[in-house]
C-alpha cells in the first residue's frame, strides 16, 4: 500500500504539481526488486540531481553568512552540513521514515543502513522539488529544514576533520592508527558511491558513504568517533 504523500507535502507546505516526482523521490532501488511493475524508476537519478542543487544552494549560503571566511574553511562548513548524519537527522525530524518506499529486507534495518537511505531519500526530495517548482523552493526547502543548523555545526566544532581527530584519539586510547578499507562501490562513474570501513587493530568501528573515497572516509571516521563514544 502506498503511503499517503499528501501528508508530506503538508509537512513542507508544497503542492507537487507531478505527484510521480515525489513518489519517486522516496522510491528505493530494493523496492522495484519486490514490485516489478508498480513504478518504474527508482530515486538514485533524482538523488544525482538534488546532491548538485543542495551543494550549490550550502556553498551560496554560506558564502553570504560568513562574509570573512576563507575558502578552506566554507568547505569544511559545507562538508559538515551535508553530511549523512546532519541529512538523516533533517530527514527523521520530517518524518520521511514513513514514506519510505523500501524491500522487506531493507524496512527492517534500523541502523546506519536506514541512515544513509534518509540522506539520500532527502537530496532525492530536494531534487524533486527542484524538477517540479524550481531552484527558489528547493532553496525555501532547504533554508527552513537545514540552513538552521549551521550554527550548531560551527559552534560544535562539526566541522572538524574527522579522520584527524579520530587518529587523535585512536593513539591516545590505544596506541594504533585507523586505517579505512573501501568495502564497496556501486554505481555508474558519473555517480559512484563508495562504501569504506575504518579499521583499528583490524576490528572493523564503522562504515561510512560518500560520492568519492575521501568524502566516505570522512563519514567512516565520524561513524567511528561515535561507535567508540569519543565526539
Amino acid at each position: 500500500m502506498m503511503p499517503d504523500f499528501s501528508r508530506f507535502e503538508v509537512k513542507i507546505g508544497l503542492n507537487f504539481k507531478d505527484k510521480n516526482l515525489l513518489t519517486q523521490a522516496f522510491l528505493h532501488r530494493s523496492y522495484l526488486n519486490e514490485n516489478r511493475g508498480v513504478l518504474s524508476e527508482h530515486n538514485e537519478r533524482l538523488e544525482f540531481l538534488g546532491d548538485a542543487v543542495l551543494e550549490l544552494a550550502v556553498t551560496d549560503f554560506l558564502y553570504k553568512k560568513y562574509p570573512t571566511k576563507s575558502e578552506g574553511e566554507l568547505t569544511v562548513y559545507r562538508a559538515a552540513l551535508v553530511n549523512a548524519i546532519i541529512l538523516s537527522d533533517v530527514a527523521t525530524s520530517l518524518g520521511m521514515n514513513d514514506f519510505l518506499l523500501l524491500s522487506r529486507g531493507e524496512a527492517k534495518d534500523t541502523g546506519r543502513a536506514r541512515q544513509y537511505i534518509l540522506a539520500n531519500t532527502f537530496e532525492a526530495v530536494v531534487g524533486a522539488i527542484y524538477l517540479d517548482a524550481g531552484y527558489e523552493a528547493a532553496v525555501k526547502f532547504m533554508t527552513d529544514n537545514l540552513f538552521n543548523r549551521t550554527d550548531e555545526v560551527v559552534d560544535k566544532k562539526l566541522w572538524q576533520d574527522n579522520k584527524s581527530y579520530l587518529q587523535e584519539k585512536a593513539q591516545e586510547a590505544v596506541g594504533k592508527t585507523p586505517v579505512y578499507q573501501v568495502l564497496d562501490q556501486v554505481g555508474p562513474d558519473h555517480n559512484r558511491r563508495f562504501t569504506v570501513g575504518v579499521f583499528i587493530a583490524e576490528e572493523l568501528i564503522a562504515k561510512g558513504e560518500g560520492h568519492s573515497k575521501q568524502d566516505a572516509e570522512q563519514a567512516a571516521a565520524l561513524a567511528g568517533l561515535e561507535a567508540k563514544g569519543w565526539r
